[in-house]
């Protein structure tokens, strides 16, 4: 035989070998990895209660946050490809974060994507007594002076959706960062930002009782728990900036147990209980299957690295 036909030899045997393995998978308790701090987590937990049920199973969610999601999911990269390990994180530190730092250890490469979970959607948010009712009239008024507006900080995927804006249709902008959009809505409210851009969740009770305005989402639909502010492309600003977050594995995890684990996503989302957590961290179900997920990665990571660097950004 030659050595191509040996290696086709091998690989079937050693598929041959894992097949009552696989047919078995899980026999053991699985860890899905939330690489941000506890409090925001409670969709990942009502996904690993809907795990737990179909695969009988222990499903525990760990917090390991750091560097902007990068620490736990590196951690996930490093796992053992066997689906035992997943991370489920929005995609900063998968295709945000790469272009800003060298050798990070962490990409698009490093993971097989199994299902995109939510879209946290972003918006704009002004004050309730604000002259400016929608995103075109802030358009008209960043023509006129320049505007000042709070983010989660510089290259965060809210500040990106700005400057996407202000790329598209012109206008003055000052930029102002904070350490999260909590901070930014605050600074907000006492006069000192003309607007933020924030996770519309973030600001969400505050929009409900009137203290903030939402303005334009950044999303291809409006936010379902608040349908009357309009996207910003049905307002004429052809942007659309999401923030998905999704779940994934190591790369190299068997097929059959990505299989498996795309199945089980499927049907957690459509349970009550993951849509009651959802819905009260503000987050939009947003259901992609694997190969979906994987465009969209490709897809943000190249449109991500373009903007870094029209905004300057060297990878340090």
């Amino acid at each position: 035989m030659r050595p191509s036909r040996w290696v086709r030899a091998f690989a079937i045997w050693m598929a041959f070998l894992a097949a009552p393995a696989l047919a078995d998978w899980p026999e053991r308790p699985i860890t899905i990895i939330y690489p941000y701090a506890p409090g925001s987590d409670g969709h990942a937990r009502a996904l690993a209660e809907a795990f737990q049920q179909e695969f009988g199973q222990g499903v525990v969610v760990v917090n390991r946050d750091g560097a902007s999601g990068v620490i736990g999911m590196r951690t996930v990269a490093q796992a053992a490809p066997d689906g035992y390990t997943l991370g489920m994180t929005p995609m900063t530190p998968i295709a945000v974060q790469p272009h800003m730092v060298r050798n990070l250890g962490v990409g698009p490469e490093s993971f097989a994507p199994i299902c995109n979970v939510t879209d946290n959607i972003l918006g704009l948010v002004v004050r309730a007594n604000s002259p400016i009712h929608d995103a075109r009239a802030l358009v008209r008024e960043a023509h006129r002076r320049q505007l000042s507006y709070g983010s989660p900080g510089p290259n965060s995927i809210p500040f990106i959706a700005v400057h996407r804006m202000a790329v598209s249709t012109g206008g003055d902008y000052l930029h102002v960062p904070y350490r999260g959009s909590a901070v930014s809505v605050t600074e907000l409210l006492g006069g000192r930002l003309d607007f933020a851009t924030i996770v519309v969740a973030t600001g969400g009770a505050m929009i409900k009782n009137g203290q903030l305005r939402l303005i334009g989402v950044f999303s291809e639909r409006r936010h379902p728990e608040f349908p009357n502010a309009p996207t910003m492309r049905e307002q004429g600003i052809d942007v659309v900036q999401p923030s998905y977050a999704g779940l994934y594995a190591p790369r190299g995890t068997p097929e059959p147990v990505l299989e498996r684990l795309e199945v089980a996503c499927r049907r957690a989302l459509d349970t009550e209980a993951f849509r009651r957590a959802a819905a009260a961290i503000g987050a939009a179900i947003d259901f992609r299957d694997r190969a979906e997920l994987a465009r969209l990665v490709d897809e943000e990571y190249t449109i991500f690295g373009r903007v870094l660097r029209e905004l300057g950004v060297q990878p340090q």
